[in-house]
């Protein structure tokens, strides 16, 4: 595949290290993910000269290596790999690759011996060693005090490394250039090999998704104790709850173990109140907001994957975290009398959906209705774990939850929200997240369904899938985020639901068009309805891990 690093940055599983050129100035950097969406990332703005003279250069990418070359004159370049994790090894022929440094007040760069720097860089905790292994590596950074005026670091005519560590460099063996790109090959390849079951006609998106969720990984580092598939490393480098659960889906199948690890990363950080983290990087875990519960309703479908997750351990570890997050909404997010609510469109996902321009707190129904499939998920899991007296319990809280939910927020137009103190009635019901009640369709007359799918068909159905608002709202923004655009997540919770309860034909009508899409917009965060461009982060793992769900569904 031919790579275009201004939508989808070159990196390689395990690795923090990721090279990504800017649309506006384009220029191409080497960045660092360390931190999260809110640490800086570039570390090196990257340029060739020849003869001391800037040229300008084509970059040739793919998921292998990527090339800096000159336009007229193919044997004159510099080449990037990433044989391990932690090694960015560049192999420079007949030009100077230039790396100016991004650096800040104490970022220090300091010679340790002759080919040998370190770099110090402070917002990342992060240092970094430069290593000439042969050919020419030439270093301008002026002392001042109490860091350097500025690093300017040049290489020709060799083989060179940069490799990160948080605390001491232990000196090793580095593999030859070629035996290294031959090695990450093989290592792409066998990824590649298991996610690209399917229809060749989708074979570009294929070969998009298989690159982005396997490049989007990295290694345990800091507070991330097992491998982590990021949801970008081109903006939201974090992992994040709720996302990570369609990640999961996609990798069961092929890789359990790996699966099983993008649940535990915030298991594992559960908050003593039972609230999951909003997301979970190397250095940060933020509980900002809450997302619904849907880890029981992902693990119920991994079981269905691979019998690894019927390890009755591991069962009873998702089975108790549930019920701390059931808890949780139980003891505060709830009001006496009412049904458990958000306290920002954040919590739901949803960041700017019309329901949320009443004000907070929110009764949404989206929310109610993962609780309550939830609990029947619980009741399952109890009675595999012998926890009999438990099932009835969580039955019971369920079928409570669905009158509650029945009386406060439906009436004969469907389903609607309630804000405030007061709970007051809220009249905006143009949003698609008004509708996810489908996903209780097992609990639902027919005639509720058959309303909820007439209005899907109806109000938001278009040439490319399901828009997130009505497309005759007074509410609907093009590329307005939740007002409109596709996402991936609700539209595989949608097909989910319609294919699961009785609706196939349009289930498996919205999932071929969501596959089209992606022909269209690429990989993307989300997607223009009306003409399916790919909005905001063009290199988005849920995105991709939908789309191969999707595509392994319809085979």
């Amino acid at each position: 595949m031919l790579l275009d690093i201004r939508e989808i940055p070159f990196s390689r599983f395990g690795s923090y290290f990721c090279i990504s050129k800017e649309k506006k100035s384009g220029d191409v950097y080497i960045r660092d993910v360390h931190g999260g969406d809110e640490a800086p990332s570039r570390l090196f703005k990257l340029d060739v000269l020849k003869d001391g003279v800037e040229q300008e250069f084509v970059v040739d990418a793919s998921e292998i290596s990527l090339k800096l070359r000159l336009y007229d004159d193919t044997d004159c370049y510099a080449e990037f790999i990433i044989p391990e994790e932690d090694e960015l090894h560049i192999e420079v022929k007949g030009v100077e690759l230039r790396l100016k440094a991004e650096k800040v007040k104490y970022d220090t760069l300091m010679e340790l011996a002759d080919g040998m720097y370190e770099y110090h860089i402070y917002p990342k905790e992060l240092k970094l060693m430069i290593k000439q292994l042969k050919g020419k590596l030439m270093v301008d950074a002026p002392w001042n005090i109490i860091g350097n005026d500025f690093v300017d670091i040049r290489m020709a005519d060799g083989h060179f490394i940069i490799e990160s560590y948080r605390t001491v460099y232990k000196e090793k063996d580095y593999v030859d250039f070629q035996t290294g790109k031959n090695k990450v090959e093989k290592i792409y390849q066998t990824w590649f090999s298991t996610m690209s079951k399917g229809n060749g006609n989708y074979l570009p998106s294929i070969e998009r998704a298989s690159y982005i969720t396997w490049s989007s990984v990295v290694h345990p580092h800091g507070l991330l104790k097992d491998y982590a598939m990021y949801m970008s490393k081109l903006w939201m480098y974090n992992i994040w709850s709720w996302d990570n659960c369609f990640n999961a889906l996609n990798l069961g199948e092929s890789y359990p173990e790996l699966a099983y690890a993008q649940l535990k990363a915030f298991i594992d950080t559960q908050d003593e109140s039972g609230a999951y983290p909003d997301f979970v990087n190397d250095k940060f875990v933020s509980y900002n907001c809450i997302k619904p519960p849907i880890f029981a309703y992902a693990y119920e479908k991994l079981m269905d994957q691979h019998d690894y997750f019927k390890d009755t351990d591991r069962v009873r570890t998702v089975y108790e975290s549930t019920k701390k997050i059931m808890k949780y909404f139980d003891e505060y997010r709830t009001y006496p009398g009412r049904l458990p609510h958000y306290k920002h469109g954040n919590d739901s996902g949803w960041d700017n959906a019309s329901l949320f321009h009443a004000g907070m707190p929110i009764e949404a129904p989206d929310l109610t209705c993962f609780l309550i499939k939830s609990y029947d998920i619980l009741a399952k899991f109890a009675i595999l774990l012998g926890e009999d007296t438990e099932a009835e319990m969580f039955k019971e809280k369920a079928d409570l939850l669905f009158i509650l939910l029945m009386n406060r927020l439906y009436d004969e137009e469907g389903f609607y929200g309630r804000v405030g103190k007061n709970a007051e009635k809220i009249k905006i019901r143009s949003s698609l997240i008004l509708r996810l009640p489908v996903i209780i369709g097992y609990r639902l007359d027919k005639s509720m369904m058959e309303q909820l799918v007439d209005d899907l068909e109806k109000n938001f159905e278009t040439e490319f899938g399901l828009a997130t608002e009505s497309l005759s709202s007074p509410y609907y923004k093009e590329n307005g985020y939740w007002l409109g655009p596709i996402w991936a997540p609700v539209t595989y919770l949608f097909i989910d639901a319609l294919q699961s309860y009785g609706y196939e034909e349009i289930g498996n009508r919205v999932r071929d068009k969501y596959l089209k899409l992606t022909l269209v917009g690429g990989m993307a965060e989300n997607f223009d309805p009306l003409t399916g461009a790919g909005l905001v982060d063009t290199s988005f793992t849920w995105t991709s891990s939908v789309f191969l769900l999707l595509l392994r569904n319809r085979n």
